[in-house]
């Protein structure tokens, strides 16, 4: 029989009634069936034959028990047929043809019955299937055996068809190499083998060189039994999670062992192989849990060595599986000399509602040594307690949509990550970003809307911390209520155009804010009335615009905005320190207020330049505009200087010229908003904005054309009181922003300065040491329109393979090839000719998934038939810089103050030389010292079913080292080896 082959093996039926119809010869005895009328005669024919039928068979039955004793040792007896005896519920009770009780011929007869099974057997083959006299069947090419839930595939397969056993084995090729391994499955448990023989009824089996895969690791044995439970005993075996489990790299060999599928492994004695190498690491049993959900269970600790705090063991604890929602891991360390620590990390999860992370920790750190001193003598002895938590709280935009609730804490005391085991080296507690960082900030908010309404109201919890001077900000609570902008005289049925005074708009902002500036050990001590500074600020915006002329927009507005204070400061001057002292402070509560307006002017002009026609084809350029926006605005404020506001308080003083100087100061300057300004203003305000653009024929371009950025925008600002009688003019302030390509933009401000100085205070050699600011104007000195007093840009920019290919003019030429070779790409994936592609068709779709006879990965080809290699690396870069005044140097002839610049340079790049090899680092550079000023460097190898970091910081005060080489699986994470220093221990490299 060629092609494929299907058949399937009915259970038997039990015959229930007689046939009467075609047989007259029966003959009724009582009210039993009816038997043939010769069968007194039949019978005793029968019983002879049968005794000498017995009789000369019994010494072939007795050898091929001696012959198939191994085989029962392996397989339980297959036990004997029942005896289908004609009892009475086999019949309808309501039939009258019933069986007698004491019938004495029914009660000695039986008819011989097959030990049947529970449902059809169905087999097939792509080859071929061979039937026997014997009740065999020979199944060839990728057989396949079917029953219940029992599957079971192999390229060739023989099965008995009266005893329900199946046997299979691989087939071998052309070139003698095997394939088509068994593959048993049953329900959701599979195993691959060189052999299999399998019981259908009593659902036992004897397997060899079995392999299966449970949990992340795989299982091999030489000889497997697998009872009806579906345990397997194994003697022999091999346990890894390389997944070259036919050679693994490493392996726990197993001498006997049970397997539970998908629960667990229990061994007798076991040890450690690495690369064929067996090692001296022994246990007289073994214990391999596996779970397909997450469970509660013991975090195995880490081992470290440092000189300063002794051993250690980290990262020890238990974790905890809460719920399907949020989980819980208690972890901590400990040191011989005395340090310890507590940590817990909890992570919550609720589909379309929120997600978060929390990370609590605390540490004692002891140094030294704690020995009494002599006076005077300073020991080396210190100890710090520290703490850090960190939270994350994200609500999903479904959740709810006029709510919205937000946290993302990072608050440590400023020792914590120097204190931290391992905060320089990119792991653990701490990473490179953390120990380098001198700010850290917090902050929880919530935001409440209401439907239909214009108001929201938002409250705000701020921390500032300055790790370099443990200095700590605090903002508790900071609540805003905000009316979006309304038009309160807008008609509600509005009819025609909208009258002028339906434009005028107006909205409504205000603050309450808590805040204190103080130390991380004086946070909790301080008092919330004397230390804590409160204030409520109001702001009230009203405007409008109107159209004037078609081309003219006008837009007056009016400001007025309000502080609510709680106190204020009364100062004296005092000689002695030559600047004011606090004397007094008062707690009340104090209102301020002021209050400004402004109407403003501006238009767009256009400007165009349209080249000849010869001229285009020689520049290319088609079309130039300059887009100008003028705009011009007066605004007027009053003097809330003047003491009818009371907002200032008048002081009189001798300067160092023996002359008495009055000067004003504000009781409530320290206050969070400020105070109203002194002086009065009436400033008119220029602005200047240019847009400059080309349009360039382009054959780039399907349109044939292509717009270029020349200046994305320039712009001007300054401006004139009118309302004072000196310094009447503000500086010159300029912006200037340039699309140099479609991924960066350049960015410039400037200042500059447009009025002259003259000398100020000198030393007693006579040399100038400040410069006083004269009423005379730049332009009129002689000295140009103004002088540059600050400026600074920022940027960054990655290189890698792409951008590199880019900048050679490669990645057009490479796009325009694959467009053109069409599915060249398709390709890629695809072994060249001469890897034995026959055999791949043969039977490489049989192997995909696969654990025996499985296709290796040599990498991807090419269209060509060579190999894809390439060699991935970035290389980032952060530079940003600052030009200013420097007030500590002056120029003595010219009555200048120099320039100071300030730089600020951190790179970071990574590569990837081949496929195994990961190199990284990160590192600033100190422009004033001259060099690098902090550098951490990664190194990583994978080593298959091994990985192996090194972590090492070469330079600056906190030089260390970490190196690990452990088992990439996360349940054999403790089979590893660590080794790391602390630069605590100021080793010494070079």
């Amino acid at each position: 029989m060629r092609g494929k082959q299907t058949a399937s093996i009915q259970p038997p039926k039990v015959a229930t009634n007689c046939q009467l119809a075609k047989d007259q010869r029966c003959l009724s005895i009582g009210p039993g069936p009816l038997l043939p009328a010769d069968w007194g005669k039949r019978n005793a024919v029968c019983r002879i034959v049968f005794a000498l039928f017995v009789f000369l068979s019994c010494p072939l039955l007795l050898s091929a028990q001696e012959m198939n004793h191994s085989l029962e040792e392996i397989l339980p007896p297959i036990p004997p047929l029942d005896r289908d005896t004609l009892i009475s519920n086999t019949f309808s009770s309501s039939d009258t043809l019933l069986i007698a009780k004491n019938d004495s011929v029914m009660q000695s007869d039986s008819v011989p019955r097959k030990n049947a099974l529970d449902a059809p057997v169905s087999y097939q083959s792509t080859d071929s299937i061979v039937m026997t006299a014997g009740n065999w069947a020979y199944i060839f090419g990728e057989g396949v055996v079917k029953y219940q839930n029992i599957e079971l595939q192999s390229e060739t397969i023989e099965m008995n068809m009266d005893s329900s056993i199946v046997f299979a084995k691989f087939g071998l090729d052309s070139i003698g190499e095997e394939f088509g391994y068994p593959i048993f499955k049953e329900g959701e448990q599979q195993y691959e083998s060189r052999t299999m023989r399998y019981n259908f009824k009593s659902r036992k089996g004897y397997i060899s060189d079995v392999v299966t895969q449970q949990g992340e690791g795989f299982v091999t044995a030489e000889r497997t039994k697998k009872m009806e439970s579906d345990v397997m005993n194994m003697v022999n075996g091999r346990y890894t999670t390389c997944d070259h489990h036919d050679h693994p790299h490493f392996y726990i060999q197993i001498t006997k062992g049970k397997i539970r599928p998908h629960k667990n492994i229990v061994t007798g004695p076991v040890y450690l192989v690495i690369e064929d190498v067996p090692l001296p690491l022994a246990l007289p049993f073994a214990f391999f849990p596996f779970s397909s959900s997450y469970q509660s269970g013991i975090i195995m600790p880490s081992y470290g060595d440092e000189s300063a705090r002794g051993f250690s063991l980290r990262d020890g604890g238990y974790y905890f599986a809460i719920s399907d929602y949020v989980d819980l891991a208690l972890t901590g360390e400990i040191y011989t000399k005395g340090s310890w620590g507590l940590s817990a990390r909890s992570s919550y999860r609720k589909r379309y509602k929120f997600s978060g992370n929390f990370n609590a920790s605390y540490q004692v750190t002891k140094t030294g040594d704690k020995i009494k001193l002599p006076p005077g003598v300073q020991g080396d002895y210190s100890l710090s307690k520290d703490f850090k938590v960190n939270w994350t709280h994200t609500q999903d935009a479904k959740a709810n949509p006029y709510r919205t609730f937000s946290a993302s804490v990072n608050f440590a005391t400023s020792s914590f990550d120097r204190n931290s085991a391992t905060g320089y080296l990119g792991s653990g507690s701490g990473n490179y970003a953390d120990a380098t960082q001198n700010t850290k900030g917090s902050s929880v908010s919530i935001t409440q809307r209401f439907p239909n309404s214009p108001f929201s109201i938002s409250g705000t919890m701020n921390i500032n911390q300055r790790s370099k001077d443990s200095a700590i900000a605090v903002t508790l609570p900071d609540i805003s209520i905000t009316m979006n902008r309304i038009y309160p005289f807008k008609r509600k049925n509005a009819i025609g155009k909208d009258r002028w005074y339906e434009k005028i708009s107006m909205s409504y902002t205000g603050y309450l804010r808590n805040s204190i500036d103080t130390k991380e050990d004086l946070i909790l001590k301080s008092n919330l009335v004397k230390d804590w500074r409160n204030a409520m600020q109001h702001t009230i915006p009203v405007s409008a615009t109107f159209n004037v002329l078609k081309y003219i927009n006008i837009s007056p507005s009016f400001n007025y905005k309000e502080r609510w204070y709680t106190s204020k400061i009364e100062k004296t001057y005092d000689p002695q320190l030559q600047r004011l002292a606090p004397t007094d402070t008062t707690y009340g509560f104090y209102r301020l207020f002021d209050y400004s307006a402004s109407v403003s002017a501006s238009t767009t002009l256009y400007g165009n330049f349209i080249p000849i026609a010869a001229l285009q084809k020689w520049t290319k350029v088609k079309h130039i505009r300059h887009r100008f926006e003028p705009s011009i605005s007066l605004s007027a404020t009053p003097d809330f200087g003047s003491s009818r506001y009371g907002y200032y308080e008048t002081y009189h003083y001798i300067g160092s010229d023996g002359k008495e100087v009055t000067d004003q100061y504000s009781p409530f300057a320290h206050n969070q908003f400020g105070t109203p300004g002194r002086g009065k203003s009436g400033s008119i305000n220029f602005s200047l904005d240019n847009n400059l653009e080309m349009k360039i024929i382009s054959a780039r371009d399907s349109s044939g054309e292509r717009k270029i950025s020349l200046i994305d925008k320039l712009s001007l600002g300054m401006s004139y009181n009118m309302a004072v009688d000196t310094f009447q003019w503000s500086d010159l302030n300029v912006g200037l922003r340039l699309k140099l390509s479609k991924s960066y933009t350049l960015n410039l401000t400037g200042v500059f300065d447009t009025y002259t100085y003259e000398a100020g205070a000198r030393d007693e050699h006579g040399t100038i040491t400040t410069l006083r600011k004269r009423n005379v104007l730049r332009w009129n000195a002689g000295k140009g329109i103004g002088r540059l007093r600050s400026t600074g840009t920022s940027f960054s920019y990655t290189f890698n393979n792409e951008t590199l290919k880019k900048l050679l003019g490669r990645g057009s030429e490479e796009d325009a090839s694959n467009k053109t070779n069409g599915s060249a790409g398709d390709d890629a994936h695809t072994p060249p000719d001469g890897m034995d592609t026959d055999r791949m068709h043969a039977h490489g779709e049989k192997d995909e998934g696969r654990l025996l006879g499985a296709k290796k990965e040599t990498g991807e080809y090419d269209s060509d038939g060579y190999l894809i290699t390439s060699i991935p690396w970035s290389l980032s870069f952060s530079y940003s810089m600052r030009l200013g005044y420097n007030t500590r140097s002056i120029d003595q002839k010219n009555l200048e103050y120099k320039y100071a610049v300030t730089h600020s340079l951190s790179f970071n790049g990574n590569i990837q030389p081949t496929k195994n090899w990961r190199l990284n680092f990160n590192a600033t550079y100190d422009f004033d010292q001259k060099k690098i000023s902090f550098m951490t460097c990664n190194i990583s190898r994978d080593l298959h079913c091994f990985q192996m970091t090194a972590s090492f910081v070469p330079v600056g005060p906190y030089k260390s080292y970490s190196f690990s080489v452990a088992v990439s699986s996360a349940l054999l994470k403790d089979l590893k080896y660590d080794q790391s220093s602390n630069y605590r221990d100021a080793l010494k490299w070079y």
